[in-house]
């Protein structure tokens, strides 16, 4: 008799294991049937780019290595074979507005703002896109007390979105056709 309860815990352990392996199939099969699709690694319809200006801004240097092996990143004015496509980076202006005062008048809140225009056109210099803007906007608190702590934290959400707008625009380029870049 005493086995009986150790025997009925198997089947129980065993019955909700049964159930949530299914419970993590049917949640799979839910998320392949709406098209969800994890981010892969990107293909790009070209071989090659220049990026102005060069060496050029933070988002800029970290275009240029966010591309690895994929993508030959090559000067503007480089002898030889002329990059299939050249991507300029315009603008990059960096804010910080003050959005939140309290009764004193003292800074409680600030917003940063990263804006980058850029243009794309392909290396006979047809346009594939003219300036275009992309922005990241992050919120951030103030604390005179803990001034230092926040200009670390205020740098740390600049690099954020630096890394997002390099990543948005990792997609957009390969988003690319090969018939653009005729």
């Amino acid at each position: 008799m005493k086995q009986l309860p150790h025997m009925a815990d198997a089947l129980i352990v065993s019955r909700r294991a049964l159930l949530q392996i299914a419970g993590i199939a049917t949640a799979g099969t839910g998320l392949h049937g709406c098209g969800f699709k994890l981010r892969g690694s990107q293909t790009f319809a070209f071989q090659s780019i220049a990026i102005l200006p060069s060496p050029g801004s933070a988002i800029t240097q970290e275009l240029r290595s966010a591309f690895g092996s994929a993508v030959q990143v090559l000067a503007a004015d480089a002898p030889g074979t002329p990059a299939q496509l050249v991507l300029t980076v315009a603008d990059e202006v960096r804010e910080k507005v003050v959005i939140g005062v309290n009764v004193s008048g003292q800074v409680r809140e600030f917003q940063l703002r990263l804006r980058v225009r850029l243009s794309l056109r392909t290396a006979k210099g047809k346009a594939i896109t003219v300036d275009e803007e992309i922005a990241q906007r992050r919120d951030i608190s103030y604390n005179e007390s803990a001034a230092l702590a926040k200009e670390a934290e205020e740098a740390l959400l600049f690099r954020d979105m630096q890394t997002d707008i390099v990543q948005q625009i990792l997609r957009r380029l390969a988003a690319v056709k090969p018939g653009q870049l005729d």
